[in-house]
């Protein structure tokens, strides 16, 4: 069938998005998944920064219907769809291996954002809106919440150092990883919910703990510096 990937796009999409309502909600790993409990850490975004789900729900289903119905043979739409199949195959997992282990939760999630990732470099340079920019803002927030994962987990196990730590680690992280691809795909979408994700920090640190607020604020500029340098070299796309 010529159509099996704009078909496996719509499926995966779907049990994405339903898997919410299948498993315990998750607001965070509990105090018993982690030998050191992790009560909000510092690397955590404030938590009205995670109904971004419902604007990165909401476009992906919309451009999976339109690609199954428009897009269905297009070779290019194929070649960015393998890679988020497989991140939506994964993602669907998600939610059910976060309530039982953070450390699996930990990898899988990285294993979401690579491949979110991989399929925004081969995004088709048509329909930008319905395939580049849904994905973009997907990988972007994935980008964000793996190293979240990541510091709240190693902290939990009282891997180098602490949770403090671990909140710097993470930050320089995810701009370390958000950076360059921001660069390489010319994708202000994925760059500004990075940046969403940074100030969800921010807030949630105010001036507490000042020094985690500054450095996301740093990280929030330099994306936000990258992106203006790419629209005035007319490299990237409507974000």
């Amino acid at each position: 069938m010529k159509q099996i990937y704009a078909i496996l796009t719509l499926v995966f999409t779907a049990s994405f998005v339903i898997s919410p309502a299948l498993t315990s909600p998750f607001s965070g790993f509990r105090a018993d998944q982690l030998p050191i409990p992790q009560i909000e850490p510092p690397i955590q975004p404030e938590g009205y920064a995670f109904a971004i789900w419902g604007l990165i729900y909401g476009w992906l289903v919309v451009s999976a219907v339109f690609g199954m119905i428009k897009r269905a043979k297009d070779t290019g739409w194929d070649s960015a769809r393998k890679p988020l199949i497989a991140s939506l195959a994964v993602g669907t997992t998600w939610l059910a291996v976060a309530n039982a282990s953070a450390v699996w939760a930990t990898v899988l999630i990285f294993v979401m954002a690579a491949t979110a990732i991989w399929s925004l470099m081969r995004a088709p340079k048509r329909d930008i809106w319905l395939f580049k920019v849904p994905v973009g803002i997907y990988a972007g927030w994935l980008t964000a919440a793996s190293f979240v994962s990541l510091g709240s987990t190693a902290a939990g196990y009282g891997i180098a150092t602490g949770a403090l730590g671990w909140a710097y680690i993470g930050i320089v992280g995810a701009l370390i990883v958000a950076g360059p691809v921001l660069l390489r795909t010319a994708a202000p979408a994925y760059g500004l919910t990075v940046i969403w994700a940074l100030i969800g920090i921010i807030v949630a640190n105010g001036v507490q703990t000042w020094t985690v607020s500054a450095l996301a604020g740093a990280g929030v500029l330099t994306l936000l510096a990258l992106i203006a340098t790419m629209r005035a070299n007319g490299r990237s796309v409507p974000s």
